[in-house]
């Protein structure tokens, strides 16, 4: 929805809107109004579109819009009409304040009507069905579902004023203003919890404002306009921490307080300083600081005393004895008795701490003589003159307690101290800012003293003692808690005793005395016999010797009047010189502030650049990361579009991806891609020569077989032919036998030698082929006869397993032509036959011609 340019026609448009019902989006209309920062200068109409668009936010509950108009509505206005956004403000607070007790009161309403038919039955089935079911009763649901929605959109507009109004000197009475709303708020409705907040984001506030001191329209906490104002914010949030009983975020108020007037280095006003010992007083009572709280009672009677005119006498006693009823119920031992040295520096920096803030020093640090105990403060009180105030029952007991020594009935004669003491109490009329005072809550602390000082007194006469006789002598406790008190108190080194349960008796340990307890008896011994003398021998009255110094005396009367006037001139002009060290202090402490402040801005601006340069790096080497995670991603998905994943796809962790770890990611992919390759195609290589050799040692086997084949049918071709030659040979043989007279032709063995090279000539005459496989006896004879040598072997190595097979083929022959050979020309067998096959075997010389 577009926004419009006059204010008049947006808040119309509004009212048009509202008419018809749609808040929603007339809302919206005067939401971009505002938002739209056209409208820079303040005019009536934008006021009135501000106030509805705060009712429209009120009824919607929508407080983010609320506090966006708001923040532009403080724009246009602080410098031109604050009082404008003053009015915006409070009407926007009333509206809330307003729905909210609308709501609780609708709700208490509809609790309290009587919606039932029939007036016998206590509830309808259904609300107790609902009851069961939810766990909560009619009016924690209708708290839920009316009240607490509202009550929270309550809660948010004070959050929005006041961090819309913090800060800024022209709006700090509105701002205190809407705070003390706010703990009014958090007081009527006991929200403790918003109330803890309340106080944290106040004291956030002022943190902020002490720590950047150069902010536009800073407040001025020296002016005292503006301090009065924010100590009034912090002690109302201390009496409303009190009133809820928030003890500690009341303890954190008082030291908002201190810290505030620290800041500015100035005291508040008698009737605020009577509410902050007021206020301390019952802080440290609920905390059991039985010391501090007798110190704050101390300082709050001497305010009450010299600034309170209107203090009656009677308030004036109760002031007075609740102070020396305080001091005696602090412990009268040690806690740091036998402590460590760690806890002993703890308890002197906490008593240091807690002095600075009874006293309210305004300095850093304290000196040694403001370390506060029990006995100094006794003491301050004689000194005071605090006890010429308090009424006779309290002074009685004071006496008692510590200056008498009744070991055996001291607790029956303070007892009827502590019950009259226990009726006085009430309300101050004339000292409004003291609360209640009731002096009865001092008689458990008196009688736990009683109790002490008893056994105290008791271990200095007694050595032994019953435990009966012991608990007649202390009736305000059972013996159990007797026996608690003296563990405590010979824990810290008060006492000194055992109680034996089997025997029934207490034994004190007296054997070594002090010499502070001979001391103190020795004296009060001499003070006694002293009193006693004067008592039998009064003094002699000295006569008059006035008569004697008249003469004398104008001339003492003007030495005397010299000597004053002396001293007076002496004092004037200490008075001189200590007020112009004062300033001359002053004016040093001044520059050295100046300069410690001049110090500060420059090293706050200088961490500022710092800063800003940090972030400008930062942003810059985000910018750098951002771009160089964008490119990476890009190399990513380029690289997985280009390279196929074997297996799982690599993962870079969100933070790790960066364009250096996947270029070094796509490389290695690459070189993988690699290595495999080149390891595919050495493998398929080495497939291809394992199958070619294959291919050719087939090749070659089949050669060879083939070689053999032919080898093997010339052989028997060979065998064929001299077997069918020797069959001829044996049917000449027979068919013609030898002439008688004839003797038988023998072939000289020199012929059969060279017949047989004819017949290998004549067998292996034919010159082998190149590549073809020669048995080794043919190549022997081809060398022998001079033939052509056999072709080498073939380049796959073939020419080994040749010879082998050729070496073999040689026994074979070796062995057949031996058998042969023997057969022919050995002995064995008849020689006719031998040499007619011999004969036939081998022509005659004439016939081969």
């Amino acid at each position: 929805m577009g926004s419009f340019a006059k204010p008049e026609n947006a808040l119309k448009r509004a009212e048009e809107l509202i008419n018809v019902g749609q808040k929603q989006d007339a809302l919206q209309t005067l939401h971009d109004l505002f938002t739209s920062r056209r409208h820079r200068a303040w005019q009536k109409p934008l006021e009135r579109s501000m106030f509805k668009y705060i009712e429209l936010c009120v009824d919607l509950r929508r407080g983010r819009f609320a506090k966006d108009g708001l923040i532009q509505y403080r724009i246009i206005c602080q410098q031109v009409n604050v009082g404008s956004l003053e009015e915006v403000i409070k009407h926007f607070m009333h509206l809330s304040t307003e729905r909210a007790e609308q709501a609780r009161t609708q709700a208490q309403a509809l609790e309290e009507a009587l919606d039932v038919e029939d007036l016998e039955a206590d509830k309808r089935p259904e609300d107790l069905m609902l009851s069961y079911v939810s766990g909560e009763k009619g009016k924690d649901r209708s708290d839920r579902e009316l009240v607490t929605p509202w009550f929270k959109f309550l809660w948010e507009t004070y959050r929005t004023v006041l961090e819309i109004l913090r800060n800024n000197s022209k709006l700090e009475a509105l701002y205190a203003m809407t705070a003390h709303r706010a703990f009014q708020f958090c007081k009527q409705y006991k929200r403790k919890t918003e109330f803890r907040r309340l106080c944290e984001i106040i004291r956030n506030h002022l943190a902020n404002l002490n720590k950047y001191r150069d902010q536009r329209d800073r407040p001025d906490l020296s002016a005292p306009e503006s301090l009065q104002l924010y100590a009034d914010t912090r002690f109302e949030q201390l009496k409303v921490a009190t009133e809820l009983e928030l003890w500690q975020e009341a303890f954190r108020s008082i030291e908002d307080i201190h810290g505030l007037m620290c800041m500015v280095k100035k005291t508040p006003k008698s009737s605020l300083m009577a509410v902050y010992y007021a206020k301390l007083t019952e802080i440290f009572w609920i905390s059991s600081s039985h010391l501090y709280h007798a110190y704050a009672w101390f300082r709050l009677f001497l305010l009450q005393k010299s600034f309170n005119k209107n203090l009656s006498q009677k308030d004036l006693q109760l002031i007075a004895s609740s102070v020396v009823l305080a001091a005696l119920s602090v412990n009268t031992y040690d806690h740091t008795h036998g402590a460590s040295h760690l806890d002993v520096e703890n308890e002197k920096e906490r008593n240091l701490r807690m002095a600075n803030l009874i006293g309210f020093n305004l300095e850093s640090k304290l000196e040694s003589k403001y370390v506060l105990s029990r006995s100094s403060l006794l003491s301050e009180l004689v000194a005071k003159g605090v006890m010429s105030c308090v009424i006779q029952e309290v002074k009685d007991l004071y006496h008692l307690l510590e200056h008498e020594f009744f070991p055996l009935d001291l607790a029956s004669k303070v007892q009827p101290f502590l019950t009259k003491i226990s009726k006085f109490g009430g309300k101050l009329l004339s000292a409004p800012s003291v609360p209640e005072v009731q002096l009865s809550q001092y008689v458990p602390a008196m009688e736990k003293l009683t109790t002490l000082r008893l056994l105290q007194q008791a271990s200095q006469v007694y050595q032994m003692m019953k435990i009966e006789s012991l608990s007649r002598m202390t009736p305000f406790f059972d013996i159990s808690v007797v026996e608690k008190i003296s563990v405590d108190a010979v824990k810290y080194n008060f006492v000194a005793l055992k109680v034996d349960h089997m025997k029934g008796v207490v034994i004190f340990d007296n054997t070594c005395v002090e010499s502070e307890i001979l001391r103190d008896h020795l004296a009060t011994l001499a003070e006694t016999l002293n009193k006693a003398r004067v008592m039998i021998y009064p003094p002699a009255r000295n006569a008059s010797k006035i008569g004697e110094l008249l003469p004398s005396l104008t001339e003492i009367v003007d030495n005397e009047h010299k000597r004053l006037l002396a001293r007076k001139s002496l004092i004037e002009k200490r008075k001189e010189e200590e007020e112009r060290k004062l300033l001359e202090k002053e004016r040093l402490e001044e520059s050295k502030r100046m300069e410690l402040q001049k110090i500060t801005e420059e090293a706050e601006r200088k961490r500022l650049a710092s800063e800003y340069e940090e972030r400008k790096n930062e942003r810059i080497h985000r910018e750098i990361e951002e771009r160089e995670l964008a490119e990476a991603q890009a190399l990513l998905q380029e690289a997985a579009q280009r390279i196929k994943w074997k297996g799982k796809k690599p993962v870079i962790e969100g933070e790790k991806l960066t364009k250096q770890s996947v270029m070094e990611l796509t490389l290695s992919e690459q070189l993988r891609e690699r290595q495999r390759k080149l390891h595919e195609e050495e493998e398929e290589r080495k497939r291809e020569e394992a199958e070619r050799r294959r291919k050719e040692e087939a090749e070659r086997k089949a050669k060879l077989d083939e070689i053999a084949e032919k080898q093997r049918q010339r052989e028997q071709e060979l065998e064929e032919k001299e077997r069918q030659r020797r069959e001829a040979l044996l049917r000449r043989s027979t068919e013609g036998p030898l002439k008688p007279s004839e003797p038988p032709t023998v072939a000289h063995p020199l012929e059969l030698v060279s017949a047989a090279p004819a017949v290998a000539v004549a067998v292996a005459a034919p010159a082998p082929a190149p590549g073809k496989y020669v048995p080794r006896v043919m190549r022997e004879r081809a060398e022998r006869f001079g033939q052509a040598p056999p072709p080498e072997s073939d380049r796959w190595g073939g020419g080994r397993q040749d010879d082998r097979i050729s070496q073999a083929d040689d026994k074979w022959r070796r062995d057949d032509r031996r058998s042969f050979v023997g057969s022919s020309f050995g002995g064995g067998g008849s020689s006719r036959s031998t040499s007619t096959w011999s004969s036939s075997r081998i022509p005659p010389r004439g016939s081969e011609r």
